[in-house]
């Protein structure tokens, strides 16, 4: 059973007495609470990060490096000045895969929601592609528009894992839909990426930021795989966090019984 608020006892609602004695109602904080949890509902973000918040962020373990000492203050600024510092502007964090980019961007989300208000969308990338490339098949409901309607409409957007699927026009195309709306709404959208941010390889601009190296490796950039003029949109809307360290899930978060 419920408890019931000892301040307002169920109704939502208090009374407040101005020192000149006018009396006016506002919102109980039980109201508010509850408001808040069912926008934090809302956000879709997955069980296995719903725990994850700005201040359980592990930046003091083996292997962890200063960037995401560095990443962890940026977040909790991030909050701090949302929006009017922000103005629109998003983050791109990236990073080699179990750095902790997808836990300080939920972190984000969940203080965003809960601290601002706001209404935020968690998007696994290669989950939102699939449901708008079903949306084509007539036996499916749900269409292209009311898919892709909540992503563009959310204040706050987590675009989660960036370039994880396999590169072609028409994931080129979503993408490109989908980024520009956000920036032309001047909406706030927080990209993670296991992607260096860096142009296609071989390309000019590549190399001529000192790509060789890289391209000696075969080592896939952003560039690669959302397109160079993408990437290049993400300059624009977004501050650039590298986030550099060793894989948490093999070293501090390995899963074991008893």
């Amino acid at each position: 059973m419920e408890e019931v608020c000892p301040i307002c006892e169920g109704a939502g609602l208090r009374t407040v007495v101005r020192p000149d004695g006018e009396r006016f109602v506002r919102d109980c904080v039980c109201r508010v609470q509850r408001r808040a949890e069912r926008k934090l509902a809302q956000t879709r973000i997955p069980k296995r990060y719903e725990h994850c918040t700005l201040e359980d962020f592990d930046t003091d373990f083996a292997g962890a490096t200063r960037s995401l000492q560095a990443a962890h203050l940026l977040a909790k600024k991030f909050v701090e000045g949302y929006p009017l510092e922000t103005g629109g502007t998003g983050l791109l964090l990236t990073g080699s895969i179990g750095v902790g980019k997808t836990h300080l961007a939920t972190g984000i989300l969940r203080a965003l929601v809960l601290e601002r208000g706001v209404t935020g969308l968690f998007c696994d990338y290669r989950e939102l592609l699939k449901q708008v490339q079903n949306s084509y098949n007539r036996q499916v409901q749900a269409t292209e528009l009311e898919i892709l309607s909540p992503v563009f409409d959310a204040d706050v957007l987590v675009l989660d894992e960036l370039g994880a699927s396999k590169p072609t026009d028409w994931v080129w195309d979503t993408v490109a839909h989908i980024l520009n709306t956000r920036y032309n709404d001047r909406r706030t959208t927080i990209i993670t990426t296991n992607y260096g941010n860096a142009a296609p390889l071989g390309t000019a601009l590549e190399l001529a930021s000192g790509g060789a190296a890289r391209a000696a490796m075969r080592e896939e950039t952003l560039g690669d795989r959302i397109g160079e003029r993408m990437r290049s949109r993400l300059q624009e809307m977004c501050v650039v966090v590298e986030m550099q360290g060793k894989d948490l899930r093999q070293t501090v978060k390995r899963p074991q019984f008893g």
